[in-house]
């Protein structure tokens, strides 16, 4: 599922959100986005937002630990349950000029976020809208009117960058899975 919260992108990406409470001391269970739960642990400060968008203060990180799938947090002036329980839902955001440095080959998918998506042979299909994680890879979400390409991140799809497009090399029925479209001469049922 795709989380929504309105947010200033130029300051901040969403990391991921609080699942729920965990015990009696304040502590909150945090899903990574990414799938990755250690992700979460090299912030030391994290800010909320409600569904409401509803930006709270920074909350500094006292202890990070993982747990099965989730990081388990204690977050400074969270110090029961009952406040524990009211953060449930919110977004978690991270400043980005807190997020590591990157080798020059590797990119954030939040810096994909509106680029043009072509394909190799000219086509252009959309614009990223959004990305997940489905637990085996990273998918971003291209979308052109009414049509939507969930496109896996696999290596080798992506094939070039810049700041405004992407250009990828889908196998053979991987768009037309998504348009219904059997390919030339093969009616759709």
């Amino acid at each position: 599922m795709v989380e929504t919260f309105s947010f200033p992108t130029d300051k901040y990406v969403l990391i991921g959100k609080v699942a729920k409470a965990h015990g009696i001391k304040g502590e909150v269970k945090l899903i990574a986005f990414s799938g990755k739960a250690r992700s979460i642990t090299r912030h030391p400060r994290l800010t909320l937002i409600t569904t409401e968008n509803t930006i709270f203060p920074e909350f500094n990180v006292l202890k990070a630990r993982i747990g099965k799938r989730e990081v388990i947090a204690r977050l400074e002036g969270v110090n029961d349950r009952n406040r524990a329980e009211e953060l449930a839902g919110c977004g978690l955001l991270a400043l980005k000029k807190d997020l590591p440095g990157l080798d020059d080959d590797e990119f954030y998918l939040h810096e994909l976020e509106g680029v043009s998506v072509n394909t190799t042979d000219g086509n252009t299909i959309g614009n990223v809208k959004a990305f997940f994680d489905n637990g085996v890879q990273d998918i971003i979400v291209v979308r052109d009117g009414e049509l939507e390409f969930l496109i896996p991140l696999i290596p080798g799809m992506i094939v070039s960058r810049d700041k405004v497009s992407i250009t990828i090399a889908p196998p053979p029925g991987l768009l037309e899975i998504n348009t219904g479209d059997d390919g030339p001469g093969k009616p759709s049922p």
